[in-house]
């Protein structure tokens, strides 16, 4: 894995989420827990709803179009034959990083 810093924990709201831009698309970058982080598509597969402005409950996120719910660690679609893609992140010091090669594989795919 090739670790990227996108920024300071302290910038995701707890229980909320912020966007970032990579070549892969947006990712949205999930803050369920005091130093606990998710990283998928920050695009609902149902209608492209964004999902960084969804409702973040447990270690689920609830798209703000159409309530479709997914898994921020797995990326499912609760009830629904559908995922997002999920990135691997992590807290070290502070600061979130998220998975580099992840994103190029992302975006080679």
């Amino acid at each position: 894995m090739s670790w990227t810093d996108i920024g300071p924990l302290e910038d995701i709201p707890l229980r909320g989420a912020r966007r970032i831009k990579t070549r892969a698309g947006c990712v949205a970058v999930f803050r369920t827990g005091e130093a606990e982080v998710f990283a998928t598509s920050n695009t609902c597969a149902h209608l492209g709803g964004p999902l960084n402005e969804g409702i973040v409950h447990g270690r689920q996120v609830t798209c703000p179009l159409h309530n479709w719910v997914y898994d921020l660690e797995t990326g499912e679609a609760r009830g629904e034959d559908a995922r997002i893609a999920t990135y691997p992140v992590r807290v070290e010091n502070g600061r979130v990083l998220i998975d580099a090669q992840a994103l190029i594989a992302a975006d080679a795919a």
